[in-house]
C-alpha cells in the first residue's frame, strides 16, 4: 500500500473545503483534467465525479466514486481507470495544533493494477502522491493567504523587518 503524509499548514476544514468541491478534483489530483459531478451530491457516499486522464496523445475518460465520507475528516474513494481496473484511496485529515496533516492511502482494488502491483508500480504510486499533496498543500495555502494578507496574519518562518515607534530597526 502507498501511503504519504503532508502537513498543510491550514485548518482541516480549510483542505477539506477543496476536497469537497466535485469540481475541483482536476486541480489537486495529478493526471486529471476537466473534472466534473456526474451522479449524487459530492462528497456524499456513492457520489461521482468524471475526468478526463490525458497521457500524451491518448485521453482516457475516467470516473471516481465515494465509498465513504466522514465530513471534515475521512474520504474514501474508488477510482475506475478502463482497463487497468479500480483502487482504493482513502484521504484523512487530521489536526495537528492549528494545521491539518493530510494521510493518503492507496491500493489497487481490480483489475491490471492490482494484478501488476509490485515494488516498482508502488514507487510510482509514492511520487503521484508527492506531487498531488504538493498541490493540495499550494492551493489551501494560497486560498489561506490570500485571507491572510487581507487579515494581517504572515506564514510560518516568514520574517519582517520593520522599525518600532521611535523608529528603532528590529527583524
Amino acid at each position: 500500500m502507498a501511503v504519504r503524509h503532508h502537513l498543510i499548514r491550514v485548518p482541516p476544514s480549510a483542505v477539506w473545503d477543496v476536497l469537497a468541491d466535485g469540481n475541483r478534483y482536476a486541480e489537486w489530483v495529478v493526471g486529471t483534467s476537466e473534472s466534473h459531478p456526474v451522479r449524487g451530491h459530492w462528497p456524499h457516499k456513492d457520489a461521482a465525479i468524471r475526468y478526463q486522464v490525458r497521457i500524451g496523445p491518448v485521453q482516457l475518460d475516467n470516473e471516481t466514486t465515494v465509498r465513504l465520507c466522514e465530513e471534515g475528516s475521512r474520504l474514501e474513494l474508488e477510482a475506475h481507470a478502463g482497463a487497468l481496473g479500480t483502487a482504493r484511496i482513502a484521504i484523512e485529515l487530521r489536526p495537528w495544533g492549528e494545521h491539518c496533516l493530510v494521510i493518503v492511502d492507496e491500493h489497487p482494488l481490480r483489475g491490471a493494477g492490482g494484478r501488476l502491483h509490485n515494488v516498482g508500480f508502488e514507487a510510482l504510486i509514492q511520487l503521484r502522491h508527492r506531487a498531488m499533496l504538493a498541490r493540495l498543500a499550494r492551493l489551501c495555502e494560497g486560498e489561506a493567504g490570500a485571507g491572510n494578507a487581507r487579515g494581517g496574519h504572515r506564514p510560518l518562518g516568514h520574517v519582517t523587518v520593520g522599525s518600532d515607534a521611535d523608529g528603532s530597526r528590529h527583524a
